[in-house]
């Protein structure tokens, strides 16, 4: 299985750092096309059922789950414990992520691995990967900080766990360029310079 998480498109409320470059619809759009890219490279992994997490319900999205908790962490570890299941955890920011880097996830998880992550260059992770829940990965985390992964290898200690390649998430105004290859022209147009 796996679960993208995502804010709903909602203009003025997703993407917020990257409004000054894009205005709120644009970010809201090119957040929009990041959660349908995580969705296809979900389905392109074959590793189980997609299922995405929505931070609301949204019109354009019928069949998201509502993401439930207080806080990231506690959203993560309620997906995960519904799961029930090795499971995938992956964001929407995160264009660079690959159908292959799921199937790896998922093969570390099937050869007794009990987590996977991928760590992206600004401190966090992009992606999750669980053999079973494990709570207390969830907890004490300052999420949205360039300690969230560093944070989360300590609390691994005592399991057996791997790390994907490091990857870029798309969160800045400096990150736009990334996402040009991937044909969101029409979100990133206003971010070339001029």
């Amino acid at each position: 299985m796996i679960m993208v998480f995502a804010r709903a498109p909602v203009p003025g409320a997703v993407k917020t750092r990257l409004i000054s470059r894009l205005g709120a619809w644009g970010a809201a759009r090119l957040h929009l096309r990041l959660t349908r890219h995580a969705l296809a490279t979900a389905a392109a992994a074959r590793c189980g059922p997609v299922e995405l997490h929505l931070t609301r319900r949204h019109g354009l999205f019928k069949a998201a789950r509502v993401q439930r908790g207080a806080e990231l962490g506690s959203r993560m570890q309620h997906a995960f414990a519904k799961a029930k299941r090795p499971a995938i955890l992956i964001g929407a920011d995160c264009p660079q992520l690959t159908a292959a880097d799921l199937r790896q996830a998922m093969r570390w998880l099937r050869g007794g691995y009990d987590a996977v992550l991928a760590p992206a260059e600004d401190g966090g992770y992009a992606l999750v990967a669980l053999r079973r829940p494990i709570p207390a990965l969830f907890r004490g985390i300052e999420w949205g900080s360039e300690r969230v992964y560093a944070q989360s290898v300590q609390k691994l200690a005592g399991y057996r766990w791997r790390a994907l390649r490091t990857v870029r998430d798309v969160d800045r105004p400096e990150d736009l360029e990334r996402v040009r290859w991937l044909r969101f022209a029409s979100a990133c147009r206003r971010a070339a310079p001029r």
